[in-house]
């Protein structure tokens, strides 16, 4: 499949190393060995030498990450994130992002560069979720906001039997019963 470049998208290739720039900043990405990218009328193309399983392989991996890199270059990436639980905050000071998830000290995240982390404040009990905040992180490498959300995630993963965590958004947690439910209410 070919990779159309958006008008203000620049391409450039050396050394086994492809270089994107946009309006949104510049990535480089090597490429392996036996894959080629070639530019042709402001559009890329990944070609691979044979049909053999490994060829394949990393032509498909290649392009997705070619194609990544331009979209993340022109529209950026942002993964969105809610924070469900009565008490537990999120707030910014400066770059860094402040949680508070029930520990006893304040957990800090610092983004690393090229990242930024966003807060949307909730009132409680809306549509009865008990989503308190909401995260969006946002950057042009779409590996690096994975990896962003994914850490903060890790923090305080959502637990099966009040849902009370981390998750991101559209996520379903898989609800247990607790003890009561699984025993029943009391004897007849």
């Amino acid at each position: 499949m070919p990779i159309p470049l958006p008008s203000g998208v620049e391409v450039i290739q050396q050394d086994g190393v492809i270089s994107v720039t946009g309006p949104k900043g510049a990535l480089k990405r090597p490429v392996p060995p036996p894959i080629t990218v070639r530019e042709e009328d402001r559009t890329l193309y990944v070609e691979r030498p044979t049909d053999l399983k490994p060829h394949k392989a990393l032509h498909g991996l290649t392009r997705s990450l070619v194609a990544n890199m331009v979209k993340g270059v022109t529209d950026g990436f942002e993964r969105r994130m809610e924070l469900h639980g009565i008490g537990y905050r999120a707030q910014l000071q400066g770059e860094r992002l402040v949680l508070n998830l029930g520990f006893s000290h304040d957990v800090f995240v610092i983004p690393p560069q090229g990242v930024g982390i966003a807060v949307e404040t909730v009132s409680p009990n809306v549509d009865n979720q008990h989503c308190t905040a909401r995260l969006v992180v946002t950057g042009i490498n779409k590996e690096v906001v994975g990896q962003v959300a994914a850490k903060i995630r890790e923090l305080k993963k959502p637990e099966p039997y009040k849902a009370k965590g981390l998750r991101y958004q559209g996520e379903v947690v898989r609800r247990k019963a607790g003890k009561a439910a699984k025993a029943g209410k009391g004897k007849k």
